[in-house]
């Protein structure tokens, strides 16, 4: 019977080692070398952290701003993007997920399409100290609310399930905004994928009680005519992010990894639902496509 030989990690070739933590998760590699000392040297290499960057690193890198992105190895490289880099002139934010590696985006309000967006009459673009944007974009006045955003799917992670939130706030003088319901979808290409009805609702105090009772009954034909009309749709609500503003989702969809999916486009929406009455003090800040887990 043969004796079974043990073999310690320091006995392995740096290459052999470096190739094993390459395909852990970026966790599993940190923990290794507190864990283990013979680990840590190869858990520095670039070949190990390269293998968890995405593919079109160097791309990401061309659309940021060198100056804000200052790395000297692939694992630096990595934990700045885990950090988030602004690129594209500042109009998107990427961001690493450090534990999966996943890719997520945030488009700026500058890089969504809003109706009457550049009319001063209609909306306000100004800087937010809270915002990470140069600017973002208050609603002065309108009787039509319809905000898109588009991202080609090659720029996500393939195989993975991703979620679209409007990120936004709502002013103290905001008056109408949750007065009617509004319509969210993500479509793929030409394939709506998700369809929901939504309000962008916020409390504050009698205004707001008065303001409903005044809408209540044209609310509630509207609710009764949007509910007969979709009727596989789920009424959301807004929710509170950590860094302070507020998101409601848009929808969720599949980013298959076939070449026809790397051609595709995802568009996000939010849009009045025949309301047509007047509103004002939203808020956007932009909106985030993210991976579920």
């Amino acid at each position: 019977m043969k004796k079974m030989v043990m073999m310690n990690f320091s006995e392995l070739p740096e290459d052999c080692v470096s190739t094993i933590l390459s395909l852990c998760s970026p966790q599993d590699v940190c923990r290794s070398a507190a864990a283990c000392s013979e680990l840590r040297s190869a858990a520095e290499l670039d070949c190990v952290w390269e293998s968890f960057l995405p593919v079109d690193y160097h791309e990401i890198i061309s659309r940021a701003d060198p100056s804000l992105l200052k790395f000297r190895t692939k694992k630096e490289l990595f934990f700045l993007f885990c950090n988030s880099v602004l690129i594209d002139g500042g109009n998107k934010i990427f961001n690493l997920d450090r534990f999966s590696g996943l890719k997520s985006y945030v488009l700026s309000a500058r890089d969504l399409s809003i109706a009457w967006a550049n009319a001063p009459l209609y909306w306000s673009w100004k800087n937010s100290p809270d915002s990470r944007f140069k600017e973002n974009v208050e609603l002065r006045t309108t009787s039509w609310l319809e905000i898109h955003g588009y991202l080609k799917m090659k720029m996500l992670s393939p195989r993975t399930t991703y979620g679209a939130y409007l990120i936004f706030k709502v002013s103290e003088r905001a008056y109408g905004l949750d007065i009617m319901p509004m319509e969210v979808s993500v479509k793929v290409d030409n394939d709506l994928v998700c369809h929901n009805t939504m309000y962008l609702r916020q409390d504050f105090g009698n205004k707001h009680h008065i303001q409903w009772l005044l809408y209540y009954n044209r609310t509630e034909i509207l609710t009764s005519r949007v509910n007969q009309g979709l009727d596989n749709s789920i009424l959301i609500h807004p929710g509170v992010r950590d860094d302070g503003w507020t998101e409601i989702e848009l929808g969720q969809f599949f980013c298959g990894g076939s070449c026809s999916d790397h051609n595709k486009v995802v568009k996000m929406s939010l849009m009045e639902i025949k309301g047509h009455h007047l509103k004002g003090g939203l808020i956007v800040e932009g909106i985030e496509i993210r991976p579920l887990h």
